[in-house]
């Protein structure tokens, strides 16, 4: 298939490409990796009479640790965060969610604002992103805003992103020593596939190492934007650590999911799996709390 005809743009510098985007409008798509974008215009989804590229702007494709933060750029590839060794140091369940996107040649042109703002239900990165907490900087000429990621989707396709916008960064507070955190997928193949269900888990222990002083929990795939399961947080937090407890977590995350039936699973299935991978999500984040 043939892309459709359109001008394209290179700019080198995020206030250079805020001006084009700000000039042409609706006219104008910014262009990352290309993985959603450029088979959405093959396949005549989107026809965009201007591609803005963003991938020679230096600044978007940096990690940086800043102040206690953890600051990833906008064109930083799936490959790169899951090679990073920042990444597996603080946001391990990041670096898990990056490496199992895609296939190696998709991983090494997906970027993580990309991966964002497609607002793919079943996206790998939304789930370990919201799980520890993360915000997206939003910029254009008009100024700057920064958001809570899980405020970021209202459905599958649509964000808060404005017309003129570029989402620049995500911005992750390191978590404590004390903290670990897991993601996990669930598909009918090993690689190239859409999640039927993934879920991402984070939990904080108090000094002891026996109590939950702090937990999430985040589940992909079974409702149209990626959601938290407030009923399996309240459960969790402030009490002490035990195998039934995380049972009863998956439960109630189970209640709070919404999937629908389809052709890759019927909704019943994914309400079990989602028990399922709670649980095992759970028990990966505190085996990584526990070894730092």
């Amino acid at each position: 298939m043939l892309l459709p005809k359109f001008d394209y743009h290179e700019p080198l510098s995020v206030d250079e490409a805020c001006q084009i985007m700000s000039d042409l409008g609706e006219k104008a798509k910014p262009l990352a990796g290309g993985t959603d974008l450029i088979v959405n215009m093959k396949k005549k989804i989107l026809s965009p009479e201007h591609l803005v590229a963003l991938s020679r702007i230096e600044d978007l494709r940096k990690i940086e640790l800043l102040n206690g933060s953890v600051r990833i750029g906008a064109c930083v590839t799936a490959a790169e965060l899951a090679e990073s060794q920042e990444i597996k140091r603080g946001l391990g369940a990041l670096g898990q969610g990056a490496g199992i996107l895609g296939s190696p040649l998709i991983r090494n042109l997906a970027t993580v604002a990309g991966n964002l703002v497609s607002a793919r239900p079943a996206a790998d990165l939304p789930p370990p992103l919201m799980a520890y907490g993360a915000e997206v900087v939003l910029k254009s000429r008009r100024g700057e805003r920064t958001l809570p990621l899980e405020t970021f989707f209202q459905g599958p396709g649509q964000t808060l992103l404005e017309i003129d916008e570029i989402l620049t960064e995500i911005i992750i507070q390191r978590p404590p020593e004390s903290a670990g955190a897991g993601y996990i997928k669930l598909g009918t193949r090993k690689a190239l596939e859409i999640s039927l269900v993934n879920v991402a888990a984070y939990v904080a222990l108090d000094s002891s190492g026996t109590t939950i002083e702090a937990a999430r929990v985040v589940l992909g795939a079974v409702a149209p934007t990626p959601l938290r399961s407030p009923s399996a947080e309240k459960l969790l937090i402030g009490e002490k650590v035990d195998p039934s407890l995380f049972e009863k977590a998956g439960q109630a995350a189970a209640k709070d999911s919404r999937p629908i039936d389809d052709f890759r699973g019927s909704a019943q299935y994914r309400r079990d799996m989602v028990a399922v991978l709670t649980r095992r999500a759970l028990n990966m984040a505190l085996e990584q709390a526990r070894r730092a």
